[in-house]
């Protein structure tokens, strides 16, 4: 019995001298933490989904010129800058353009970058990052046919792309210019396909991206029209997501830096990649 006892003073003696040591020494109760963890508000290796519809060069494209199918653009360059800057890996994921604002909502994206203008509608259901770059839009038709403004479309089929600001503009066409037909589609390809096959008259679309389309179908043209409602480039999150706060200063000191403008002479400027996508 009292062989028992002493036994049991023993190993209470010896918990009692685990515990005292394991609390002189933090770092034997710290497992969460490992060697190289990112301090706290950096990305530390976490991946980002970026959600886009690949078929607005130069903003975004699948690269099938060089047979890798990647996407890549003017916003795919700004978002693997961002996400390199702040310790972020980077997903893309290419969807219909109406699409990308339900993906925000339903948390199936972390953003969304395509060429898109941060309108009051959608401020409604997105949260939108400091504009980033503002462009203006085009008449796309068949040379000569002299659709040249909003007026001359009057008795024209219109296509645009379904759900963008350009869709919104046309809208805005109808109230005032009679007999203009609008037929929104999903895709631009979808669209350009259209316009050759001599189903629609022309297409409203983003000058820029009208230029990659034009330099190779050399029997369009494109004019561009002022911009009568809201307009700019800007940055898409799930309401209330903290990285808005995270990349709006690294967009500022990518305009500060001029690494905006230098991205802007690479996909807008010059023979681009962009300009050979078809």
């Amino acid at each position: 019995m009292k062989r028992l006892k002493y036994l049991f003073t023993a190993l209470l003696t010896a918990l009692l001298t685990i515990t005292v040591m394991t609390a002189c020494n933090p770092q034997a109760s710290d497992t969460t933490s490992s060697p190289g963890a990112s301090p706290a508000g950096a990305g530390g290796g976490q991946t980002l989904t970026m959600a886009t519809s690949a078929d607005y060069p130069p903003y975004e494209f699948v690269d099938s010129a060089s047979g890798s199918q990647e996407i890549i653009g003017f916003d795919v360059d700004i978002a693997r800058y961002i996400s390199e800057q702040l310790g972020y890996q980077l997903e893309i994921d290419n969807i219909d353009f109406n699409a990308l604002i339900p993906t925000l909502q339903s948390n199936r994206a972390d953003f969304v970058m395509a060429g898109m203008t941060p309108t009051e509608e959608r401020k409604q259901n997105v949260d939108f990052s400091d504009i980033y770059y503002e462009a203006k839009n085009a008449i796309v038709a068949q040379a000569g046919s002299n659709l040249t403004t909003p007026e001359s479309l009057s008795g024209k089929t219109l296509a645009v792309q379904l759900g963008s600001i350009q869709e919104g503009e046309a809208k805005d066409y109808q109230e005032t210019i009679q007999g203009i037909e609008l037929k929104p589609l999903n895709r631009i390809n979808e669209m350009i396909q259209e316009l050759k096959a001599g189903r629609i008259d022309a297409i409203l679309m983003e000058d820029t991206v009208a230029a990659g389309y034009l330099a190779s179908n050399s029997d369009l043209e494109a004019n561009t029209v002022p911009n009568t409602g809201e307009s700019g480039s800007a940055i898409a999150f799930p309401k209330g997501s903290p990285l808005l706060a995270e990349f709006n200063p690294v967009l500022a000191e990518m305009k500060s830096s001029g690494k905006i403008d230098e991205l802007v002479t690479k996909w807008f400027g010059g023979d681009s990649p962009a300009q050979q996508a078809s």
